[in-house]
């Protein structure tokens, strides 16, 4: 991939981290109710963990298997979460998408926003022909997302990783090129 996207929606832009972002990137995942919605944010989350976290993104870009997004609010400019395409595979034409947002942001239809943006890059920009994600049991709210952009439920993975200890369910979704070309059609 050449040239990292910034994307534009109704109310944000998708755009790079950057390292200035840290302080806030740490703000927004150091809390425990947003780090407990994913396997991948530990808690703690320690000084210097955005900065390592946003600094090893570039590599990652450069070989085509990843792209990430920080969330912004378009006027304001302020960053509310973090939306990615991942494992991305141009052999098989698929990707996973994962996101966050602080928990100020909660319940307000920006990851909704910001996720409908990054399937349209995928599937247009990119040429996948599946997008999947999936989401701890527990934490429906991440599911509604999925639903809201299209994607359908394919299944439950009963303990299929641990958090904290303790085995987590997860439910898995995808959505097609060819579903999300007659959403859109």
């Amino acid at each position: 991939m050449t040239g990292h996207p910034i994307l534009e929606t109704e109310r944000l832009i998708l755009k790079p981290f950057k390292l200035a972002d840290a302080p806030e990137v740490q703000r927004l995942v150091g809390d425990r109710d947003v780090a407990s919605t994913t396997i991948n944010i530990p808690h703690p989350y320690e000084d210097g963990m955005a900065e390592e976290w946003i600094a090893a993104y570039q590599d990652r870009f450069d070989k085509g298997e990843q792209v990430r997004f920080a969330i912004t609010h378009g006027k304001e400019g302020y960053l509310i979460g973090a939306i990615d395409l991942w494992a991305i595979n141009t052999q098989h034409e698929k990707a996973e998408i994962g996101y966050w947002t602080g928990k100020p942001y909660w319940n307000l239809g920006y990851c909704t926003e910001a996720a409908r943006a990054v399937l349209k890059h995928g599937f247009i920009i990119l040429g996948l022909n599946r997008i999947y994600a999936t989401h701890f049991t527990r934490n429906p709210a991440s599911g509604r997302v999925m639903q809201k952009i299209g994607m359908k439920h394919e299944g439950h993975l009963r303990q299929h990783a641990k958090k904290w200890g303790n085995y987590e369910d997860f439910e898995t979704y995808a959505i097609l090129r060819s579903e999300y070309e007659t959403s859109t059609g």
